[in-house]
């Protein structure tokens, strides 16, 4: 298919809340397959709408192909139904803020519900790795980033690569 660009921090796109996919249709299936070009070329784990410049509610993920095992998920319309109350905390890195790594700390486990390409509703309880790359797509659909995430002390650790790229 295509690689996308990928929409760049302090891009104001980032913020903003995508809106539900109505249907899926052929051009929704065309910008998966192109979606999942794209964060496997970046190379990346996760991608959302937003980071390629689609205001809809859909990110793609694969948590295992660097590990030489593809699993590639397209999640349309996904929301959390529940999370646990053990937090997990670790270095996120964003496709969009190339160069910064977050420490957040997130539910370690979630259960997501979605719509797949073939319009059936799924849900999955993830862990590990899996239920963060879920958490964070799922926040660039809501127009949050990692950073927005970080304690203060990490903010400042890394002031000066978000500074250069126009964070507060």
């Amino acid at each position: 298919m295509a690689i996308l660009p990928i929409v760049l921090f302090p891009d104001r796109r980032l913020r903003l809340p995508a809106l539900p996919v109505p249907q899926v249709t052929q051009g929704l299936h065309d910008l998966a397959a192109d979606m999942l070009d794209t964060m496997y070329a970046a190379p990346g784990r996760g991608l959302a709408g937003p980071q390629v410049g689609v205001l809809l509610r859909i990110f793609v993920m694969d948590v295992t192909w660097r590990d030489g095992t593809p699993s590639p998920c397209v999640c349309l319309n996904p929301e959390i139904i529940d999370a646990s109350d053990d937090l997990a905390t670790g270095q996120e890195g964003c496709l969009s803020i190339p160069g910064v790594g977050a420490v957040v700390t997130r539910p370690a486990e979630i259960t997501l519900r979605w719509t797949d390409l073939s319009g059936q509703q799924m849900q999955e309880r993830l862990t590990g790795f899996a239920a963060i790359c879920a958490q964070h797509e799922l926040d660039h659909l809501n127009g949050r980033l990692c950073i927005d995430l970080m304690d203060e002390a990490s903010r400042m650790a890394d002031s000066p690569a978000l500074s250069a790229m126009g964070a507060a």
